[in-house]
């Protein structure tokens, strides 16, 4: 719902809007026969003992049910700049995906923010389809694996800025050039480029389960091995909210599937022991 257009998702030749993408998913899930409420979820209430979950909406409205699907994604980090946000807002060329996005600027010289693992590897992938990529690094050194680090000093291509920060994004309607400022010697350079990609890492947006499910330091769901299954019987997750490697759509509605195959084969597995319990009470 807040991305502009999608070009790698499966069955759209012509790529489309993600709004539109959203909008065919609903029609879909309702020609299912998907019951589909509007509001976001404020509370839970899983139970521990394998019985019925408890979830309110808007603080008010009171849901139960014997299973619950995770699906509530990771937000992108972004530096929080007026015009940074502006023009993503817009789609005019900031952006948190060099795989989703990258393509759009083939042969076309592009920028991006960030020193981790995820950063490198958007880089490396950006020096296949651009002639130069430049790297700002707010740091002296790389956050990424060494390994990382050596493949991006090898690519010719992939100018390296130390010690430097986006101050500003430049450009009405569509990006321009970039204004870094060196955090050091606070000389403050413009970069002409078509697209800047903020590579600084994702939060998933699972605080609500902090006090009911496992996460790990970053607050990404854990699953049990080969499922969607949390640490609670009854409550899975799909997406982005457990997948902090792959992060497409795609994958996100592989897993989504995943997800609801455990919770049918779950109902299945409760309704035939709650019949073999009431045999033999018979």
């Amino acid at each position: 719902m807040q991305t502009t257009d999608v070009e790698n998702y499966p069955g759209y030749s012509d790529g489309i809007m993600g709004p539109e993408m959203m909008e065919d998913f609903r029609k879909q899930a309702e020609r299912m026969g998907a019951d589909l409420r509007t509001g976001f979820v404020t509370k839970v209430e899983f139970s521990r003992d394998g019985g019925t979950h408890k979830v309110w909406v808007d603080d008010k409205k009171e849901i139960h049910a014997e299973t619950v699907i995770i699906s509530t994604g990771a937000t992108a980090k972004w530096l929080g700049l007026e015009s940074e946000i502006r023009l993503r807002d817009n789609g005019g060329g900031v952006s948190a995906c060099a795989v989703c996005d990258g393509f759009f600027y083939r042969g076309r010289e592009v920028a991006i923010v960030g020193g981790g693992d995820t950063a490198a590897e958007e880089a490396l992938y950006l020096a296949n389809l651009c002639p130069t990529v430049h790297m700002f690094v707010r740091r002296d050194v790389m956050r990424a694996s060494k390994v990382m680090q050596q493949r991006v000093f090898n690519a010719e291509n992939i100018k390296m800025y130390w010690n430097t920060e986006v101050n500003t994004v430049l450009g009405e309607d569509e990006i321009e050039a970039v204004r870094v400022i060196n955090n050091k010697t606070q000389e403050l350079t413009d970069i002409a480029v078509d697209g800047l990609f903020i590579a600084i890492g994702h939060k998933p947006n699972t605080d609500i389960f902090k006090d009911w499910l496992d996460m790990d330091s970053e607050g990404y769901l854990i699953t049990q091995a080969d499922s969607t299954k949390t640490n609670i019987a009854g409550v899975f997750v799909g997406g982005d909210a457990q997948d902090k490697i792959y992060r497409q759509a795609v994958t996100a509605a592989g897993t989504g599937c995943m997800a609801a195959l455990d919770a049918e084969r779950y109902i299945s597995h409760k309704e035939f022991m709650a019949e073999e319990a009431a045999k033999l009470v018979n």
